[in-house]
């Protein structure tokens, strides 16, 4: 039975796995060359600069401006959207009150409120940087409109205010995508046994306990794995897309909302500094490795089974 069992395996994994090392691997391994280069990007002669490129990294004041910016989302951004998500999932399967043959039952509409909130998931990222862009407009945005018809005059400029911007944009992130792990946290709360949470209610336990005690444990997988997703995204190109398009400049004002993949962008495509951009896309790699060691490390507990 056990015989050409490893011939077989390696069969079926010699495909996917050269597709990975020539589409994942190997561009990795050329960024890291190209970092010790001065390479513009244009022209296909460079010369190797040792860690030139490095040094300059270091001293910096963009880069370090940009890295802060980004471990700024990667914390924040996961932190607040698992955390509606989480509130919102557990009302819509779990909160609501009781009802004629049933102990735990979510809110009434909990399907339509499902929809509701998944409906920005479907939405391309660059739509609905273009909608909140019209929405934080200082002058006719729909949010300093209300707040004049609320009776407040002096209004922000939201995007155009240091001190805003990234929180504004922070913002939007978390707008279009708490839907997605309302319906992914929705799933595992489906698959939790009702009698754990009849049993706990009927020993005296309140909503808040059979969340703390009950639902957050039995999830802590995903939960954990969401919040690695959701680092990997801030960090990434949803992150980029939303700041390219919605702030000022882009990266504006006074680099106020550059991150990481949007500094890489620029100093490639703007200032044909490639070998210097694939040194700070090398920094991103570590930053995001860094995160999602953390992470895991940080959240490892027992795993609890049902």
């Amino acid at each position: 039975m056990q015989h050409g069992k490893y011939r077989f395996i390696a069969g079926f994994l010699a495909v996917p796995m050269t597709l990975y090392v020539i589409f994942v691997i190997w561009p990795f391994i050329q960024s890291i060359y190209y970092s010790f280069t001065d390479w513009t990007g244009l022209s296909p002669e460079f010369k190797m600069v040792g860690f030139d490129n490095y040094s300059k990294m270091l001293d910096d004041d963009i880069f370090w401006k940009s890295l802060q910016h980004s471990v700024l989302l990667a914390i924040v951004l996961p932190l607040v959207t698992l955390g509606l998500a989480l509130f919102f999932a557990f009302m819509l399967n779990v909160g609501g009150r009781r009802r004629k043959g049933a102990a735990i039952a979510g809110v009434r509409g909990s399907a339509f409120y499902k929809i509701a909130y998944f409906f920005p998931q479907v939405l391309s990222i660059a739509i609905v940087a273009i909608l909140f862009q019209f929405a934080f407009d200082p002058a006719q945005g729909m949010i300093n409109e209300s707040l004049k018809g609320l009776g407040f005059q002096d209004v922000p400029d939201w995007l155009g205010d240091p001190q805003l911007a990234l929180w504004c944009i922070m913002a939007v992130l978390v707008w279009c995508t708490t839907g997605f792990f309302v319906v992914l946290f929705s799933a595992g709360m489906a698959s939790i046994p009702k009698d754990f949470y009849e049993a706990a209610l009927l020993d005296g336990a309140s909503r808040i306990t059979t969340f703390f005690r009950i639902t957050l444990p039995l999830l802590w997988d995903t939960v954990q794995s969401g919040w690695v997703y959701m680092g990997i995204l801030a960090l990434g190109a949803e992150g980029f897309a939303i700041v390219h398009i919605m702030s000022v400049g882009p990266g504006g004002p006074d680099y106020s909302t550059t991150v990481l993949p949007l500094y890489v962008y620029q100093t490639a495509f703007r200032d044909g500094q490639a070998g210097y951009a694939t040194t700070i896309g090398v920094a991103l790699l570590l930053v995001t490795l860094a995160f999602a060691a953390v992470v895991m490390r940080l959240g490892r507990r027992e795993r609890l089974e049902f």
